[in-house]
């Protein structure tokens, strides 16, 4: 096995390969390296380059017809050559059915590597059996960072996008000799379908106004028009950035990101009721409930010391935290917090542990976006009711 530029525990990779849905990306390298293998195979058997005049041809070449072909991970579909005379023969079927596990591990090594020529040409060598040339290698590798660039830079303009969420996480990568933080932006949506939909992505090097400015380019420069409610936590930055670039657009803060910071202030002692009567604020229907029950709690604890700043900091946030009650009730739990959005960064984290250090961004990009395009499958499949029922 060739060295890996980052700590990759090889059990851990396999045990979360082969017992989870395989990353839509990692899928689409193993048919685009199947069918790249059986066009080598064919242009051998004919002895001649496509549109060549040559003495040593044997045959002529005739489309391609469809099989699927059965792996541990599921089904794939690969494009299989065909010749004039008919009897040119794959040996894909026959040689993959019987080492299938070991080539998903080997795409996935790919994709979360910075894809080298080298390293393809030794794991397509290895699982072939057989030399390969530099411009094979040199075409594949061309082909596998564009599957996700194409999804992360496809067209915003044919579909509307009312509610907005965007949130950053970090990780560790490695640049210039030195493990560094970089944040990553992820921006998901509720379409006019009532589906939800990732919208795209971004690695950059820290959470600031400015990489915040950039991350909202990105997505207006594919045609994102400006939503009514963006809905997020309380970044600085951030809430600067979309009053900046959407004019109009309503801004949500996260009512989870805000309870959160409330009860961080809160003594540690005997504080049970006081939460249960902040929670309550926001458990409404409407934005006349929402400010009753403000108005109750500070009337209850505002002589109360200890809970000064709590009040405070519920008095300064408190209408930013309620504008979900302003929309149609059915979108009420929907639009009130960011925890969708969380919940995929739970599913970046738990593939990103495998890794723990990304051997430079591209590859951080890339294995986040397999992430990012295998998670908007099962969303796709999903609907949001929309009845008040």
């Amino acid at each position: 096995m060739t060295h890996l530029q980052f700590n990759l525990n090889i059990n851990d990779l396999k045990e979360s390969v082969m017992n989870s849905d395989i990353d839509a990306v990692i899928k689409a390298s193993i048919v685009l390296v199947l069918n790249e293998f059986m066009e080598q195979e064919r242009d051998d058997h004919l002895q001649a380059d496509p549109y060549k005049r040559t003495i040593n041809r044997k045959d002529y070449r005739n489309g391609y017809y469809e099989r699927d072909l059965l792996l541990s991970i599921g089904k794939i579909t690969l494009r299989v050559p065909r010749t004039r005379n008919g009897d040119f023969s794959t040996s894909v079927f026959e040689r993959y059915a019987r080492c299938d596990q070991a080539f998903v591990l080997a795409m996935l090594e790919m994709v979360v590597n910075g894809v080298s020529t080298r390293k393809v040409k030794n794991i397509v060598e290895q699982l072939c059996g057989e030399t390969v040339s530099k411009s094979f290698v040199s075409s594949l590798t061309e082909k596998l960072d564009p599957i996700v660039n194409q999804w992360a830079n496809r067209p915003l303009n044919t579909m509307y996008y009312p509610y907005i969420f965007v949130d950053a996480m970090y990780i560790k990568v490695r640049e210039n000799q030195r493990v560094v933080s970089k944040a990553v932006y992820i921006a998901t949506a509720i379409n006019s379908d009532n589906q939800r939909e990732i919208l795209g992505l971004k690695v950059d090097h820290t959470e600031s106004y400015e990489a915040w400015g950039r991350f909202f380019q990105y997505l207006l420069s594919r045609g994102l028009q400006s939503p009514k409610m963006i809905i997020s936590d309380a970044h600085k930055g951030l809430k600067k950035v979309i009053a900046e670039e959407f004019l109009g657009t309503t801004w949500q803060r996260c009512t989870v990101h805000f309870k959160r910071n409330l009860f961080d202030q809160l003594p540690k002692k005997n504080m049970e009721e006081v939460k249960l009567s902040i929670k309550r604020i926001f458990e409404v229907a409407s934005v006349h409930e929402a400010r009753k029950y403000k108005q109750i709690f500070i009337e209850q604890y505002g002589g109360n010391g200890k809970l000064e700043k709590v009040i405070g900091i519920l008095d300064e946030g408190f209408e930013d935290a309620i504008q979900y009650l302003n929309e149609e009730t059915h979108y009420h739990k929907h639009i009130r917090s960011t925890n969708s959005l969380e919940r995929i960064n739970e599913e970046v984290r738990r593939r990103e542990k495998v890794i723990r250090i990304f051997p430079n961004t591209q590859s951080a990009f890339r294995l986040i976006g397999a992430v990012l395009m295998d998670y908007e499958e099962i969303l796709s499949k999903r609907k949001l009711p929309v009845s008040n029922k």
